[in-house]
């Protein structure tokens, strides 16, 4: 058996097939362009392409694509051969440098927010050289930003970038003030754990809902979900860990770095987790864990699921963020060290993302705002939609002693007492997890656990890191021009933990009380849906921000503002209409023959003996009747009420439509869409099983195994 060592990584163009094809000068001018931003001249693009071409061609590829991310939520490819016609009526495999660097995709037919007219169709794909090419099936993918005619960025790899960038720049500011000049570079990193559900390809064939929009609109509670908690960390099935298995061997063969894999908490959920990388690596990373996950499930007979919330009444799926600060000689910048007291670099990189987390909480639930995630966030399987942070008691405890002046006596190790002697002694960490927090310290980074399952997490970095860039760029500012270095930062961490600690929270986020304290005591914000949150990232504050580290322009706001909740719209106007035409057309009429067939059975009992009680059936078909009325009456409501949408105008602005559309579905669909299924899941629990049209939730949620 071929170990994983020898095949991780046989897919990626990455450094060690770079060393190995590019000559020495080639391979360090890249290597410049890559780690200090050097720019890119064409004769070395030229003989990039020409090794990355024949390494591919060696690997069976016969394509080339420059592989981006639109504001779909999805990753774009248009693939183009190697071939070119030779002389002799044959071909030649050829890739240039200007192939490399530029391409050149149809702009107008992707989101563009209005940036885009249709008739304006030209745009750009531009090489990425910090994320390694890949080979995915016999096409060359190579990692590229995505822009208009105009320059205007439209994807989600470029801000990203940008905000990277930012970051860096005032990172490197802080610590040459603290005396450290060899530090070339500052970035960030991400882990993201992926949680998904995995349910049969014949009953997911089976629910027109879930082929149309990721989730179960219709459901009744399975008799057992997920009570037991027998599920979580449980063992895993045969079958699904044959597919755990495959879809590892093909992400590390694109140097994914798949680590830890599980049973989640509900039935039928599952979670993987890759070692945490440099961020704009990560977010591709991710993008391809997505697809791979799913094409890996259609050759196992299975689908996997990545809604946050595909089926009612069990555990939705999230995308934890583990988000860390780290410099090119390998120093974590988040991490306390053995006395966090005393280490003042560390207290005020955490303080930059503390005022950073309490100064920008709208953006950060904006980047997680969708419709899907807003039937999970505030459940008791996610965080609230206030944000806050989560410290644990030791670094709680440092900030107070140095808040209020008193002494810090440092935190007790706590031996480990578990009853028998055999077992090793080990010190208890000086803090706890809590599950509950939105951004969560875990002991040298920040847990973001707001994130929906089907996110690209390029969203909340960018939001992540330029929020802490603005910090650290005041904490600069200021310290810069101090006459007193060691004076100026003492009163600046205090001052912070001052303004500030009203973000931490380290208590129960799902207890009512948090909520009704954050809320009406500390002034937290409270976006419960994409609607409420959406709007404010045209707020003067946070346009201000943005653009002052160049991460957006107004225009690119704007336009992603307007994309968002359009997105929002059309979600669950898809949604409304799925809910519509299955009701009408398959759960009425199944209820209505089940009645029938009831009232026949009730007519020929009578028949054989007038005596014969029939109630039981006679009440029976009356409650479906009654139901099968109902269900005929909401799916008409909601038919009229979403055909209005398109009718929904407004006097000021095309911005401010979009904006009143979402407060029309936020407001009068989604009501009437839980008013329909309340009476479809309720005639669910009355019929037949054989009589139902669809696959049950108990037959979803256990049919895998």
């Amino acid at each position: 058996m071929e170990k994983v060592s020898d095949y991780f990584g046989c897919m990626v163009f990455d450094d060690r097939v770079m060393k190995a094809n590019l000559s020495a000068k080639v391979y360090g001018s890249l290597k410049k362009t890559i780690d200090e931003g050097v720019p890119l001249d064409l004769s070395l693009a030229n003989a990039v392409a020409a090794a990355m071409k024949d390494w591919a061609v060696a690997h069976g590829a016969t394509h080339y694509t420059h592989w981006f991310q639109p504001l779909t939520g999805v990753t774009a490819e248009k693939h183009d051969s190697f071939i070119t016609p030779s002389p002799d009526g044959g071909v030649i495999m050829e890739f240039s440098g200007k192939e490399l660097i530029k391409g050149e995709p149809d702009a107008s037919s992707f989101p563009s927010g209005g940036l885009r007219a249709t008739f304006e169709a030209r745009g750009y794909t531009a090489w990425d050289p910090t994320s390694y090419a890949f080979i995915k099936g016999k096409t060359l993918c190579i990692p590229t930003a995505f822009c208009s005619y105009g320059g205007e960025a439209l994807d989600k790899k470029t801000p990203l970038l940008r905000s990277m960038e930012a970051l860096n720049k005032q990172a490197l500011r802080i610590l040459r003030l603290f005396g450290n000049d060899t530090v070339k570079c500052v970035r960030t990193l991400v882990g993201p754990e992926q949680e998904y559900f995995l349910v049969t390809k014949e009953m997911y064939d089976a629910r027109p809902d879930l082929r149309f929009t990721g989730r179960t609109l219709f459901g009744a509670k399975s008799p057992k979900g997920q009570e037991m908690d027998d599920h979580y960390f449980g063992v895993i099935k045969p079958r699904v860990a044959a597919y755990m298995e495959e879809l590892n061997e093909e992400l590390w063969k694109l140097g994914i770095l798949a680590k830890t894999e599980h049973n989640e908490v509900a039935p039928a959920q599952h979670e993987l987790a890759p070692i945490y990388t440099t961020t704009n690596i990560a977010t591709d990373h991710n993008q391809l864990t997505m697809e791979i996950m799913q094409k890996v499930a259609a050759k196992h007979g299975l689908v996997c699921l990545l809604h946050e919330k595909p089926f009612a009444g069990v555990n939705g799926s999230g995308k934890h963020n583990n988000w860390s600060i780290s410099t090119d000689t390998g120093v974590n910048l988040l991490s306390p060290g053995e006395t966090p007291y005393e280490n003042a670099q560390f207290l005020l990189f955490l303080c930059a993302v503390l005022k950073a987390v309490d100064d920008y909480q709208d953006l950060l639930r904006i980047s997680v705002a969708t419709a899907g995630n807003d039937h999970r966030l505030g459940a008791n399987e996610a965080p609230p939609a206030v944000v806050s942070v989560f410290l644990g008691d030791e670094l709680n405890a440092v900030l107070k002693a140095i808040e209020t002046g008193e002494p810090y006596s440092g935190a007790q190790k706590t031996q480990m007492k578990l009853g028998v002697d055999v077992l090793p002694k080990f010190n208890r960490d000086t803090t706890d997890r809590n599950r509950t927090s939105p951004f969560a310290f875990t002991g040298n980074k920040f847990e973001f656990r707001m994130l929906g399952s089907s996110n690209s997490i390029a969203c909340a970095n960018i939001m992540l890191n330029s929020a802490v860039a603005e910090s650290l760029k005041i904490y600069a500012d200021r310290l810069e021009g101090a006459t007193d270095f060691e004076s100026a930062l003492q009163g600046m961490i205090h001052k912070t933990i001052s303004d500030h600690k009203r973000i931490i929270f380290n208590g129960n986020g799902y207890d009512d009380t948090w909520i009704e304290e954050a809320t009406k005591k500390r002034g937290l914000l409270n976006y419960r849906t994409t609607p409420d949150c959406m709007p404010h990232l045209l707020d003067p504050k946070n346009v201000r921000m943005l653009t002052g580290h160049g991460v957006f322009s107004e225009a690119e706001l704007k336009s992603r503002c307007d994309i968002m909740l359009e997105n929002y719209c059309k979600s669950v106007q898809i949604e409304a209409n799925t809910m519509v035409d299955m009701a009408r057309t398959q759960i009425a009429p199944a209820v209505e023959d089940y009645a029938y067939k009831l009232a026949k059975a009730a007519a020929a009992k009578k028949a054989l003996n007038q005596k014969l009680a029939c109630g039981y059936e006679s009440a029976l078909v009356e409650r479906l009747s009654g139901l099968t009325d109902t269900i005929a009456v909401k799916a008409e409501e909601l038919a009229v009420l979403t055909a209005k949408i398109a009718d929904i105008t407004c006097s000021n602005n095309e911005g401010d439509i979009v904006i009143a559309q979402s407060y029309f579905i936020r407001d009068e669909i989604l009501p009437k869409m839980a008013q329909l299924r309340a009476a479809c899941d309720e005639a669910e629990t009355l019929t037949a099983k054989d009589g139902w049209p669809f696959p049950t939730y108990g037959d979803l949620l256990f049919g895998v195994r």
